[in-house]
């Protein structure tokens, strides 16, 4: 039970923490800001193939795919979204 309420705890943190970078940062800095969330996402996605090897419940399994699910997408989001921003860099034939 202990262990529920810290994980809880960590996870209100964070979504506070996560929020108040969001909308603390300038939009000049989103695209870095973006390289590091992708990071972050790779650290998920590890993680959440790690306890899909050791799940011993459906649910495990079921939550680690929603992880990696959902990292994946906010992967493929930020390289969509970097490489429109390096686009944008790029000089325009004449």
């Amino acid at each position: 039970m202990m262990e529920l309420v810290i994980s809880i705890t960590v996870f209100v943190l964070a979504a506070f923490v996560g929020f108040e970078v969001i909308t603390k940062v300038p939009p000049t800095l989103h695209t870095p800001l973006m390289s590091g969330s992708n990071a972050i996402s790779g650290v998920t996605i590890i993680g959440a193939l790690i306890v899909a090897g050791e799940a011993e419940s459906n649910l495990g399994e079921v939550l680690a795919f929603l992880a990696v699910t959902m990292a994946m997408i906010n992967v493929i989001g930020g390289f969509m979204v970097t490489d429109r921003m390096l686009e944008m860099f790029k000089k325009k034939e004449r």
